[in-house]
């Protein structure tokens, strides 16, 4: 490791103010963080590569910094918990220099103080490859447990945030992690079910329906459709962009009937909160058109590729 690594490192611990539930962070062999949760801890991890979920210099390196917490902090909220401390490992590209991994540090610092999250840890490299960032990110359920994918029941009533389609046009970057709108929901209601729309709506819906072993008809007139996906110069419909794009980072989330009200009357923010379907107990899903036909709603969405290393 060379001088100016230790220096660069030193500066970020610097600036990473330690905080509750952190003891010790960036310095040691590893963190101490203090576990007072009687729900438990929440942990989630994600790895972004350069080519696969980000281009340099079309995303700047500040932007990538920003989208490796960003990720992670809209999987906290898809668990109905609060975010506490981030440990941060990246590869950088050798010939990129000192200024790029400020400018990444600088995005994610910028996130983590918006949130509230102490960056304890991590590790740094430099290789000829592209850039790699991984986050792992502790959080703490707002409840009394974590919500899961597995609890949705026949009768829920779906309920998603935001708008879907289009987000290549910019929001797969520049997205806001729907803490705060998790946060509104638990204050209102206790979820049966949750899950954030990383790589698409009906994708992370049947991710959500496998979970709980329940079906789902889906009112294809009720889905929000983000005007991005209205944008769209490709002749795909934009309900097709909105069902498939995926990186909205929107929640999914599974309401008992009788909560309906409440949650509706109370809700405050302003982010949309659209009912689209329900929950049934046979296991379809279905996509319920206008005139009332009702079709089978494939998985659409981003479908992670993997092969193991060959020698």
């Amino acid at each position: 490791m060379g001088r100016a690594e230790f220096d660069f490192i030193a500066d970020i611990r610097r600036r990473a103010a330690i905080k509750p539930p952190v003891i010790v962070g960036i310095g040691d062999d590893a963190a101490v963080i203090q576990s007072t949760c009687a729900a438990g801890e929440v942990i989630t991890t994600d790895m972004l590569m350069e080519g696969t979920d980000f281009l340099y210099p079309q995303t700047s390196a500040w932007e990538m910094g920003r989208k490796a917490l960003a990720v992670n902090l809209s999987d906290i909220a898809a668990m109905g918990a609060k975010p506490t401390a981030a440990f941060v490992s990246v590869a950088f590209p050798q010939s990129r220099g000192e200024a790029f991994a400020r400018d990444v540090y600088a995005g994610l610092e910028a996130l983590a103080h918006e949130y509230d999250v102490t960056i304890a840890g991590g590790d740094t490299n430099s290789w000829d490859g592209p850039f790699v960032i991984n986050v792992t990110l502790i959080g703490e359920p707002l409840g009394s447990a974590a919500i899961l994918r597995s609890g949705a029941k026949p009768g829920d009533v779906l309920f998603v945030t935001g708008a879907f389609g289009g987000s290549i046009r910019g929001r797969h970057i520049h997205f806001t992690p729907r803490l705060q709108e998790a946060r509104r929901l638990l204050e209102l209601i206790t979820p049966h079910a949750m899950i954030d729309v990383s790589d698409g709506l009906a994708a992370d819906l049947h991710h959500l329906l496998e979970e709980s072993g329940v079906g789902a008809i889906i009112d294809a007139t009720s889905i929000p459709i983000h005007s991005d996906a209205e944008a769209m110069a490709d002749n795909v419909p934009p309900l097709r962009h909105a069902l498939g794009d995926g990186e909205d980072f929107e929640l999914i989330i599974a309401v008992r009937p009788e909560d309906v009200a409440r949650l509706t009357n109370g809700w405050d923010l302003s982010t949309a909160l659209t009912p689209i379907g329900y929950i049934t107990a046979e296991r379809d899903v279905l996509l319920q058109e206008s005139d009332g036909r009702q079709t089978n709603l494939p998985p659409w969405g981003w479908t992670h590729e993997w092969a193991p290393p060959t020698e």
